[in-house]
């Protein structure tokens, strides 16, 4: 079975998952909003290219 209770130090342990869950989901927001800005310089680039 598994056991979530920290015990004492559950006022420590628990925020720490907190911010951690915060901080990969930022990172992640922050990696899709670059890769849609690099995506969307590659276009332009390849229709300046183009014409």
């Amino acid at each position: 079975m598994l056991d979530l209770d920290p015990g004492a130090y559950a006022a420590f342990i628990w925020p720490a998952y907190g911010l951690t869950a915060i901080a990969f989901l930022g990172m992640i927001a922050s990696s899709l909003n670059h890769a849609r800005r690099w995506r969307k310089r590659a276009r332009e680039l390849s229709r300046d290219r183009e014409a």
